[in-house]
């Protein structure tokens, strides 16, 4: 099953050009207007807080487990044609699966997986799914069970 939060782009890019567009509209009204003097420092630092943090949110999930392994990437959403920025891809065969967990804070949701290495140590890889849809999550979640139950069942027998 292949799925990604493609779609979510054109929403995340809109969203960056808001907060650009409205950094500068009120730069230019503080300037011309000198009534909020004291404040105008608070303002920006508020409006910058919310450019990282929904620049921290803003990421591209892909989940491929069509084939013999699950491939599982994330990267930036703006700039990713020129720069390959905050990428994190993991490609692991179906049989290396041990578990995995999604822990949603407030803002922010991440897929917690915990693959088994060749050598046999246990390594967490976390992805950030914030943007992924309740039904696409549900087909993430649904692949990972049963990859999960197959593997549970070829130790058993």
């Amino acid at each position: 099953m292949r799925t990604d939060n493609r779609k979510v782009k054109n929403t995340v890019v809109s969203i960056y050009f808001i907060l650009i567009v409205f950094g500068i509209l009120l730069l230019t009204v503080f300037n011309s207007l000198e009534f909020f003097v004291d404040s105008t420092f608070f303002v920006f630092l508020g409006l910058f807080i919310v450019l990282v943090l929904f620049h921290s949110i803003a990421g591209y999930f892909e989940y491929d487990s069509d084939g013999a392994k699950i491939i599982i990437l994330n990267k930036g959403l703006i700039l990713t044609e020129y720069i390959n920025y905050r990428e994190s891809k993991v490609e692991f065969t179906r049989s290396q699966l041990i578990g995995y967990k999604i822990k949603d804070y407030f803002l922010y949701k991440s897929l917690v997986v915990l693959i088994k290495t060749r050598d046999g140590k246990h390594v967490k890889e976390r992805f950030n799914v914030t943007l992924l849809n309740r039904r696409k999550m549900r087909y993430v979640k649904q692949s990972l069970r049963k990859t999960l139950k197959e593997n549970k069942k070829r130790k058993e027998g």
